[in-house]
């Protein structure tokens, strides 16, 4: 896959391009963030940014499915101590060793990408939460570890909150995952007031979809507001950007909500002014002890 040996300056160099230039629209290290920590955040997202493409941009659930184990193949050996060749996993060594971090919630983060490629449907609550316990919440507890956090307590709050944006984002964009031929809404809903597979497929707008789609933004709702006590936990910085990112889960919900949960005619999204707001918000809270 790659052929040269990289330095470990060029490894850094390159997951450092690769965060500031991805075509996601959100920034990858915030601005309030100790800038020490800046490089361990690139490194860590070129990992989940390359999981994720392995993943979803071959056009193959075979060369995906290979791809992935090629990749999961790399970390353990990365973590088995031999020298990574791969420039992600050269920068990467560097931030595992400094912050002693564990193989798991990388490991699991393969899981899920592993599971998107074999599972397309969830039968209930049960199921979705247990695939947002390898798609989402090693991502916080990675945060929270590279912050210097490793208690059981705020690892808890963070998987509720790490859920909830998963839950929300998914709810945001039904439409999107039907093109890839995923349903993330738990079957038992579907039975349960009295709307269908088929019809989601057609984007039939229904009062049953709504009264679906309701118990859905609920249910994350109420994640978000489990784990909201995880920002009076944390250091000033990092409380703004994890509160910032809950209101902005919730801020999604709530456009759901307005919209009379149709999610199928419109993505709700949140405008630029807007986030300011939110950002604006976020800032006195902090500023006046939450």
């Amino acid at each position: 896959m790659v052929q040269r040996a990289w330095s470990v300056d060029e490894s850094l160099e390159y997951t450092r391009w690769l965060a500031t230039h991805h075509y996601e629209n959100f920034h990858v290290v915030s601005l309030f963030l100790p800038k020490r920590l800046h490089q361990d955040f690139f490194n860590v997202y070129s990992y989940c940014r390359w999981s994720d493409d392995l993943g979803d941009e071959t056009g193959s659930t075979e060369k995906s499915l290979k791809l992935l184990d090629w990749w999961r193949g790399l970390l353990r050996a990365m973590y088995a101590g031999h020298a990574p060749s791969h420039p992600v996993f050269v920068a990467l060594a560097r931030t595992v060793e400094k912050h002693r971090i564990p193989i798991d919630p990388f490991d699991n983060l393969l899981d899920a990408f592993i599971q998107d490629q074999t599972q397309t449907r969830y039968q209930d609550w049960d199921d979705v939460l247990a695939y947002c316990v390898n798609s989402a919440n090693p991502v916080g507890r990675l945060v929270l570890m590279l912050c210097g956090y490793r208690d059981e307590e705020r690892f808890r709050l963070s998987d509720a909150t790490c859920t909830a944006l998963q839950l929300a984002n998914f709810w945001q964009d039904v439409p999107v995952d039907l093109l890839k031929d995923r349903v993330y809404l738990p079957l038992d809903l579907f039975g349960k007031h009295g709307y269908t597979v088929p019809q989601l497929y057609r984007r039939e707008y229904t009062p049953e979809f709504a009264a679906l789609m309701k118990e859905a933004a609920d249910y994350a709702q109420g994640l978000f507001e489990t784990g909201l006590p995880l920002v009076k936990m944390l250091d000033k910085r990092l409380a703004l950007d994890i509160d910032l990112f809950s209101r902005g889960g919730m801020r999604v919900l709530d456009k759901i909500r307005r919209q009379r949960y149709d999610v199928l005619s419109r993505r709700p999204s949140i405008s630029k002014t807007e986030r300011a707001v939110l950002l604006v918000r976020s800032l006195a809270r902090i500023a006046f002890a939450l």
